[in-house]
């Protein structure tokens, strides 16, 4: 009997000595601005930019205006503000993409939703209908069906491929709609027509008077952007001669050069912070 707790005890201790060597290795998530880089450069949907491609590209981009800047006019300091700014360059063009994407996909929405009515009025299944729009449907949003697509057709579940498109889009405007279709496919629901035509009009109302709020807003960020860059532009004009050099090399032209750029720094992101318009929560999709 002494024998065979011994051997059990060994044979146990043995077992969680080697567990490590074949337990598989644990999820590691990525530091958390990078993690959020990457998604916006994901949803940017360039092709082959990734975000070190887009980091590599900055620090690349910051470094030839600093040596461009540096040899016109030999003033360090304002080469290298100036390289700071023009080095977000690439980043602003992701993010101004990706916000691009977004209205255009918001826009295609009642569309989708016609088309939607449509193929359920003329008695065909829903997921055959969600299939088709792959191939017919807006082309901003034919990526989701497509998405949807391949994971129906792969396992047959609908509530997955909902989730995965829901996934793909990424939109609380895409939230409702695949909540809506979930309940309707799981209850059966008999006015479904009704709730996507209601869901069609408050779309098209809802992008009228945003369309209108981001044209008005668009002169604020317009003259923001401007009052931002301008200074700088003078400041490059009058640094071209050997004496205006010597003065923004020294200490006080270096405290002069970072009080103004940390005051335009300030302006502008209370600019966007006091211009932003509110964004509607993806209460139904998880994280944003």
């Amino acid at each position: 009997m002494l024998a065979i707790v011994c051997g059990l005890v060994c044979g146990i201790g043995l077992v969680l000595v080697a567990s490590p060597w074949f337990a598989p290795d644990p999820v590691r998530r990525s530091w958390g601005p990078w993690r959020r880089l990457s998604e916006e450069v994901s949803r940017a949907r360039v092709p082959g930019l990734s975000a070190a491609r887009l980091v590599a590209l900055s620090l690349v981009v910051g470094a030839v205006v600093w040596v461009a800047i540096l040899a016109l006019t030999g003033a360090w300091p304002v080469a290298l503000i100036v390289a700071l700014g023009v080095a977000f360059l690439p980043y602003a063009w992701v993010v101004s993409r990706v916000a691009a994407h977004a209205k255009t996909v918001r826009a295609a929405w009642p569309e989708v939703v016609d088309a939607m009515v449509s193929g359920v009025r003329a008695g065909t299944s829903l997921p055959q209908v969600l299939c088709e729009l792959a191939d017919e449907g807006p082309q901003p949003l034919r990526f989701a069906f497509d998405a949807f697509s391949r994971d129906y057709s792969a396992n047959g579940r609908f509530a997955s491929a909902l989730d995965r498109m829901k996934d793909e889009v990424r939109d609380p405007v895409a939230d409702r709609i695949v909540e809506a279709l979930r309940i309707a496919r799981s209850v059966g629901g008999a006015d479904l027509t009704r709730l996507l035509q209601d869901l069609a009009s408050l779309l098209r109302e809802d992008a009228r008077v945003r369309g209108e709020l981001e044209a008005r807003q668009s002169w604020t960020v317009g003259a923001a952007r401007l009052g931002l860059a301008a200074p700088w532009v003078v400041l490059l004009l009058l640094s071209g001669g050997g004496g205006s050099a010597a003065v923004w090399n020294s200490p006080g032209g270096i405290a002069v050069l970072c009080a103004g750029a940390g005051m335009c720094v300030i302006a502008y992101l209370a600019m966007k912070a006091l211009g932003r318009l509110s964004a509607d929560p993806r209460n139904l999709g998880g994280e944003q």
